[in-house]
């Protein structure tokens, strides 16, 4: 069997273990997330092997489909190598290449970078002894244009909160004006000295405010609106994954 045609039949087992197990990858992906300068030729993607035995990496660019595969197309990025051999304990840099295809210039397109990790086959596997697991990682890739009017870290401040209310309960709705998708961490509101944390997220999707989009968070153990203003501490990511404090108000 060649390394095409087992990428193909686990990438279909992955999608189904992935978030699954509590098994860990071991091919570490030394981000949190990738910026693509639209000026920019191409960006890397650096990888580390924390294995004990040689793995085959396949690597791809999607746009959201968590069941995405490596035949996906219509992406316009060249990634490279797509397939290559990490020995243990080695290091392996990923080229990833705009290829000039037509993206919205007035804000962020949003892209995830995939990384499929399959371990070499022991005896007892090829006896079909032992099950072999593959590993899935996924990252987001934003493409950002070269003419925004402002840049990226003033975004969190020009966020626009309200209080709302629903048959769920208490909670915020933030409005995105900016360009760019902003990733939360954490959100509270602040009233008569009590902290009222926001709900846990179930999904990444519940953690990002799209550009011009809106985001809802549940608020369970905030009461009704008192008709007073709500102080809202809230952290978000940067561009490099670290964390970032900030404050608002919420009118009534």
């Amino acid at each position: 069997m060649n390394v095409f045609s087992i990428f193909a039949q686990t990438t279909l087992l992955t999608c189904t273990l992935v978030g699954a197990t509590a098994l860990q990858a071991s091919v570490i992906i030394n981000s949190t997330r990738v910026v693509y300068p639209q000026n920019d030729k191409e960006v890397t993607v650096r990888l580390e092997s924390k294995n004990q035995a040689p793995v085959l990496v396949q690597t791809w660019l999607d746009n959201g489909d968590e069941q995405s595969t490596p035949q996906v197309g219509g992406i316009p990025f060249v990634v490279t190598p797509p397939i290559f051999r990490m020995e243990p304990g080695k290091q392996q840099v990923v080229r990833v290449a705009y290829t000039g295809e037509s993206l919205p210039t007035a804000q962020e397109s949003l892209f995830w970078f995939n990384l499929l990790e399959v371990p070499a086959q022991s005896p007892n596997a090829q006896q079909g002894n032992q099950l072999q697991l593959a590993f899935r990682s996924r990252i987001k890739l934003f493409f950002r244009p070269h003419n925004l009017l402002y840049g990226v870290e003033t975004a969190p401040g020009k966020l626009q909160w309200r209080r709302i209310s629903s048959a769920q309960g208490q909670g915020l709705e933030v409005f995105n004006p900016t360009p760019y998708h902003v990733t939360f961490e954490a959100v509270e509101v602040l009233e008569s000295g009590q902290r009222h944390a926001r709900k846990t997220a179930s999904s990444g999707s519940e953690n990002m405010v799209l550009p011009g989009g809106r985001l809802r968070f549940e608020l369970p153990t905030l009461k009704a609106s008192a008709n007073t203003e709500a102080t809202i501490e809230f952290q978000t990511l940067d561009d490099y994954g670290v964390k970032a404090v900030h404050s608002a108000k919420a009118p009534p």
